[in-house]
């Protein structure tokens, strides 16, 4: 199973589908889907995604609501990819607050985890991101007082940065340099939001248990500016 087929696996379900606009405004969107039992999901799920500008950046926000008579598994993610104007990702500082990468075999299917001291894969004080290929879903993140895990990349030649937060109900992050895709290679960093970490519909890993008539709420957005 390649990076596209992985993630198809957790979230394909509505990712082709066709949402309906329920609230339009300037500076706010309101997108719903009704996804009704299917073979493989025989479910009826409600979402609702509000994506809101202002002048602090992009929020949004996810609400899942189980409207069958039947308990449903559940998990949610975004595919976000965040860039500064640069050729490359490579000469880019990245600052990710997490403790704990998940190792894949060689399709992409998460086999172990191990704490990112001492590998390349630690970034939780800012560094460069160099010639490192990330493709990795990491947890265990550290958060701020509000329960908040900010990811942020910064150009150290133009004094610019990004920055991608989530809050509790995320407990993961997906890092993808692009790579393997000619058209996306390394010229921007995927930082996916994901309550549950890849493959979790076949291992169960992490994945919310929606009762009849309860919901999922979610949050993340980018914020741009400068250090």
């Amino acid at each position: 199973m390649n990076e596209p087929e992985r993630r198809n696996a957790i979230h394909g379900l509505v990712r082709w589908t066709a949402w309906t606009a329920a609230e339009r405004e300037p500076h706010r969107a309101v997108m719903e889907y009704m996804l009704h039992p299917q073979p493989g999901y025989p479910f009826l799920l409600g979402i609702r995604i509000e994506y809101v500008l202002s002048n602090s950046g992009l929020q949004v926000r996810t609400t899942a609501t189980n409207l069958g008579a039947d308990p449903c598994p559940f998990g949610s993610g975004a595919h976000p990819y965040l860039k500064l104007g640069t050729a490359t990702i490579d000469c880019l500082i990245l600052r990710l607050p997490a403790r704990t990468v998940l190792r894949s075999d060689g399709r992409g299917l998460p086999i172990k985890t191990e704490g990112v001291e001492d590998t390349e894969y630690d970034f939780r004080q800012s560094r460069r991101i160099g010639p490192t290929v990330l493709d990795h879903a990491f947890t265990d993140l550290e958060r701020d007082e509000d329960g908040i895990a900010h990811v942020e990349l910064r150009d150290p030649d133009h004094g610019t940065q990004v920055s991608l937060w989530v809050d509790l109900s995320y407990s993961y992050l997906m890092l993808f340099s692009g790579d393997p895709l000619p058209d996306v290679r390394r010229r921007s960093l995927a930082v996916e939001p994901m309550t549950c970490p890849p493959n979790a519909f076949r291992t169960g890993n992490a994945l919310i248990r929606l009762e009849p008539g309860s919901s999922f709420t979610g949050r993340w957005g980018i914020a741009r500016g400068t250090p």
